[in-house]
């Protein structure tokens, strides 16, 4: 059954972001020749007045396809001022932009009921659980309570981020120590302690840690404007970290991050298999980073698409098609890319570690 839910989740989310490009451009006024769930070749169409529906057989994405995209087509005159390319430039922005808009609202929506449905809890001081084998284990000990880390108070993510700037010497992979201890200031059965501890860089989490865990206390639920405001909050980090991951593809523990088709699938598998709370949550962000890559400046990404056309805009007049070819071509390479590097961390993960989350 996690597998059915899964693809569900999945199907809604290429379904809700072509959508947003077949509304906008029916309400714009352009010719939508057809509507599919995944890529050909097509297993099953259906024709509905001028717009064909159908399902692909690859079940990687979907499309829209607008009369019009290629401006050198040859079009009849009865549907030739419905054409893509005979649209004003803001028509274009608006057709083009639906489709990442929808997984961005949608992605707040998910949180935002999330955020006020959930009994919330926040981090405490306190250590709750200390993993064996690692540099922790050695210093802490459950109950502890952390005061300071390298001589600075705060709360428990404060004390996280201090623990994760300990780097290692060069290249910073799975295992190796950081260069400089971290200094731990913590209190056990009233006594003030400071001791110093490197800590151990984790491949999987991408960042140095000490191996422990902070315990929690409830808080309750949240109000709709509190939910609104962490939603916004916890998107700018998935989009802050999304735009940092792909920008740094140079380096090797960013490329390890990244997951692809089968990755982000799995992933909700596994979740829907633990709770339909965490399932929902990781579809969110997997929404927001499919809304966020989409809007990057190249083609053949959305972002590329409205590029053009604001630059068409600026230029005063349209730009060379010729020109777009060849952007198109360096931009579907960057996108072939990052799908290879996703599609082999998966594998790699479907034969070695796995995909824990």
């Amino acid at each position: 059954m996690s597998w059915v839910l899964a693809f569900l989740g999945f199907a809604v989310l290429i379904i809700l972001h072509e959508a947003g490009h077949f509304a906008a451009a029916k309400w714009v006024g352009m010719r939508v020749e057809r509507f599919s769930l995944f890529f050909p070749p097509l297993l099953a169409r259906r024709k509905v007045g001028e717009t064909e529906y159908a399902v692909g057989a690859i079940p990687l994405g979907g499309y829209v396809k607008i009369t019009g995209m290629n401006p050198h087509e040859e079009l009849a005159p009865e549907i030739a001022h419905r054409a893509y390319y005979r649209q004003p430039v803001w028509k274009r922005i608006v057709v083009i932009g639906a489709g990442p808009l929808v997984n961005i609202v949608l992605a707040f929506l998910i949180l935002w009921v999330l955020f006020m449905a959930a009994n919330r809890t926040e981090p405490t001081p306190v250590v709750e659980r200390v993993s064996g084998g690692m540099p922790a284990a050695s210093v802490l000990k459950p109950g502890d309570r952390l005061v300071s880390v390298d001589g600075r108070r705060g709360e428990p993510v404060d004390f996280q981020k201090a623990i994760s700037g300990h780097d290692c010497k060069g290249d910073q992979r799975a295992g190796c120590t950081a260069q400089e201890p971290a200094q731990i200031t913590f209190v056990r059965g009233g006594e003030p302690h400071t001791v110093d501890v490197s800590p151990r860089f984790d491949g999987q989490l991408g960042r140095p840690i000490l191996g422990f865990s902070f315990g929690s206390r409830p808080i309750g639920r949240s109000g709709p404007v509190a939910a609104g405001g962490e939603s916004l909050h916890e998107m700018w980090y998935f989009t802050s970290a999304t735009v940092s991951t792909v920008a740094q593809l140079f380096k090797a523990e960013k490329r390890k991050q990244i997951s692809g088709v089968v990755g982000n699938y799995e992933g909700v598998r596994q979740q829907v298999k633990v709770s339909a709370t965490r399932a929902f949550y990781l579809l969110a962000v997997i929404s927001l980073s499919l809304g966020v890559i989409n809007l990057f400046p190249f083609l053949p990404l959305d972002g590329g698409h409205i590029f053009w056309a604001l630059a068409e805009k600026i230029r005063g007049r349209a730009i060379p098609f010729a020109v777009m070819e060849r952007a198109g071509f360096v931009g579907f390479a960057l996108v072939l890319v990052l799908f290879m590097i996703g599609f082999t961390n998966d594998i790699g993960r479907l034969t070695g570690e796995g995909f824990a989350r």
